[in-house]
């Protein structure tokens, strides 16, 4: 295998496979590196077809899993089904210096394997907040530099959705939703009675519902609703790196795949003032091998593309790759999911099945759209669901254990609840950093987390409480309970920034493609380029802004100018 190539790309996930499909499809020599071992689509997903009587325990975790586990344990989808997925605490050690769940998933296809697969756009209002309220720093991009590639990326991956129409949250190209249920259509209609500014829709989901030439190609199926999509999908329903872009980047014959490549650092020549490549080490053997190109990309996910820069340091720059300002590593923001509200609703008693999808309600933020009118900056948006309330008596043993299993009663009722998104405010004290003594099994600084919640998530938890509160009391709901589930940052999976976009070199570490001020021939594109973190789901926009960076990069290329 040669060392050499045309680009360089960090990280086999959703962003990395997005720029990996790009350069390869363009005809540029691209090596693709992953730390974790391959997933081959379909054929690595060794209980997508499993029957819940074939679990030893029955999907769940033992007590000696949780015990040995409790930052995987801590996400949904770590169980018996998929727990083979996820990085296992022992096994990638980290410092919290606060509490932070640092979920992550090393192995080709990254976590889009396991991903929740909500995909809403950004809207206008996400890109000019921090200008408009004064935090962080300006983006330097607005929704519409980025119009035309969530449009590209929506086409590719497959999205459902309704047209909608709304400004705080725009349509894309969608195909054909699935059924609301009776409770969802109630309340939607409820919250439009009452409120010009709330809505409750469908929420869009990167699932099949309908096929197009473009997905038969791809060689997916459409989904069934199955609801295990944490397993991996053998029909392909819906998007993962594994079943697209990786498969697409590699018939074009341009494309590398080197897995079990754990990135040390990315290379810097003094003389020629720029990146010239990355040195890997082999996750098994420990070997040391230098790759080298003329661009290199890296979206290894945000926290450890933090940790790939801060630890590639040189003469020219010893705090980092391109760390000239001091800034790489801080500004560190997230996703509030810890307030959620329940509630029962007596009506359609007559209706027993809620209609099975991979995906629920959403109620788009409607807090400080327009002008600033809370105690707290920004907003939330919020999931909604309702099923019927199912009524299980397991009491006895053996055979009158098993009927009353068995006959499991509807009760009438249903069961209606949401769960909060709220943006948290960028802060230079909420950081990453490398530990000065202590080293992971490949010999590379472990990364120190120092993230908190602070007064405005605070704030902002109990205006959900009570507006939620109050939606569900007009709508007829009753025995209404609001909770804080005590998520600590990082559960939510959505953490950004750290090496952000912005206009200013001394305040930003990357221009408006996506280029380090320093180092121009260094693109990042995954969750750590984010200057702020809006309402929405971010993986659209993280696929988006890379299909936009990397057309760029290529145009440079092509003119010699990188």
């Amino acid at each position: 295998m040669t060392n050499t190539f045309d680009t360089i790309i960090v990280g086999a996930g959703m962003s990395g496979g997005w720029a990996a499909k790009e350069f390869s499809e363009q005809g540029f020599k691209t090596l693709l590196l992953e730390r974790g071992p391959n997933v081959e689509h379909p054929v690595d997903f060794p209980t997508t077809n499993m029957q819940p009587w074939e679990f030893k325990h029955r999907g769940q975790l033992t007590s000696k899993e949780i015990e040995d586990n409790p930052v995987a344990s801590s996400c949904y989808a770590f169980r018996e089904d998929a727990k083979h997925f996820f990085v296992k605490d022992k096994d990638h050690a980290y410092g919290q210096v606060k509490p932070f769940d640092w979920i992550r998933g090393y192995q080709v296809g990254g976590k889009s394997i396991m991903w929740a697969r909500q995909v809403q756009r950004w809207s206008p209002f996400d890109f000019e907040g921090p200008a408009r309220d004064g935090f962080a720093v300006d983006w330097p991009i607005r929704y519409n530099d980025l119009a035309d590639w969530y449009t590209y990326v929506e086409r590719f991956v497959g999205v459902s959705g309704n047209k909608d129409g709304l400004d705080v949250l725009p349509d894309g190209d969608f195909l054909k939703p699935w059924e609301s249920n009776v409770v969802e259509k109630y309340f939607s209609q409820e919250v439009k009675k009452y409120y010009k500014d709330r809505h409750v829709i469908y929420g869009r989901c990167a699932h099949l519902t309908e096929s197009r030439p473009i997905f038969i190609e791809q060689g997916r199926g459409v989904c069934m609703s199955r609801r295990i999509c944490q397993r991996g999908c053998s029909l392909g329903g819906y998007f993962n790196a594994n079943s697209t872009l990786i498969p697409w980047g590699l018939k074009t014959g341009n494309l590398t795949l080197k897995p079990n490549s754990v990135v040390h650092s990315i290379l810097y020549d003094e003389d020629q003032k720029k990146a010239i490549g990355v040195r890997v080490i082999d996750s098994n053997s420990k070997v040391s091998q230098d790759y080298f190109a003329k661009v290199v990309f890296v979206s290894a996910s945000t926290l450890n593309t933090n940790l790939i820069l801060l630890n590639s340091k040189s003469k020219r720059f010893p705090d980092g790759l391109g760390n000239d300002n001091g800034l790489l590593g801080k500004f560190i923001a997230f996703h509030n999911y810890r307030a959620t509200i329940n509630a029962e609703f007596e009506g359609f008693p007559q209706y027993t099945t809620e209609g099975a999808k991979p995906t629920s309600h959403y109620i788009p933020r409607f807090r400080n759209v327009y002008r600033q009118e809370t105690d707290f900056l920004r907003g939330y948006a919020a999931g909604f669901g309702a099923q019927p309330n199912r009524e299980t008596n397991k009491e006895g043993f053996g055979a009158e254990l098993s009927n009353q299993l068995l006959s499991t009663k509807e009760t009438g009722v249903w069961n209606v609840n949401s769960h909060m998104m709220g943006e948290t405010i960028p802060k230079e004290s909420n950081l990453v950093s490398l530990d000065q003594e202590k080293t992971d099994a490949w010999g590379i600084p472990l990364l120190n987390i120092d993230v908190d919640y602070d007064d405005n998530d605070e704030k902002m938890i109990q205006d959900f409480y009570e507006q939620f509160s109050e939606m569900y009391e007009k709508s007829g709901f009753v025995n209404i309970k609001t909770n804080d589930n005590g998520r600590r940052p990082g559960n939510d999976i959505h953490e950004m920034g750290g090496v952000r976009m912005g206009k200013n070199p001394k305040t930003s570490l990357l221009n408006a493609w996506n280029q380090m001020h320093e180092c121009k021939n260094v693109f990042v594109t995954d969750g750590a380029c984010m200057t702020s973190t809006s309402t929405q789901n971010p993986s659209l926009t993280f696929m988006a802004i890379t299909a936009r960076a990397a057309n760029y990069a290529i145009r440079q290329m092509k003119k010699g100018l990188i």
